[in-house]
């Protein structure tokens, strides 16, 4: 497979509404594989489809056991709050505090098309609430308390 390029600010596909992926087909399954690639290339813990500039409602996810795709995903439950330091691989060199819901539930497609639901907590929900805010056009310094300038 391949490794993409990982867009950074101020790239305005960063800022877009991404598109909802209307049906899983060849293209959809070689950019979640790219992805994956390029996570794992880029030693994060999770990636949307805008990061490498495709406008698509995917993300993947590794929180260090398992390796979690997922198209379309959205939002459907939340509990409680953390508050936690972030940074964000389109976003170099700035970290900060942002608060995130403690628990979520998050449903979506996997690569089947096969409709898939998820209860997440702590790291792992702080990371699907990241990956799918840059869905939104939403980076992590927009939520963030406090950033800082960080090597």
């Amino acid at each position: 497979m391949a490794v993409y390029k990982i867009v950074t600010v101020p790239d305005p596909v960063l800022r877009q509404k991404a598109q909802k992926v209307e049906k899983i087909n060849d293209g959809v399954l070689r950019v979640l594989d790219n992805m994956r690639d390029t996570l794992y290339a880029a030693d994060g813990l999770g990636l949307a489809a805008p990061q490498i500039g495709v406008s698509k409602r995917i993300i993947v996810i590794d929180p260090g056991d398992q390796l979690i795709e997922m198209i379309n995903p959205q939002i459907i439950y939340r509990e409680g709050e953390q508050t936690a330091r972030e940074g964000c691989l389109s976003v170099p060199d700035l970290v900060g505090w942002c608060k995130r819901s403690q628990k979520v539930r998050v449903k979506g497609l996997n690569r089947n098309g096969e409709e898939i639901e998820m209860e997440a907590t702590d790291l792992l929900a702080r990371a699907f609430q990241h990956e799918i805010d840059h869905l939104d056009g939403i980076l992590f310094p927009d939520k963030a308390i406090q950033t800082r300038k960080e090597k």
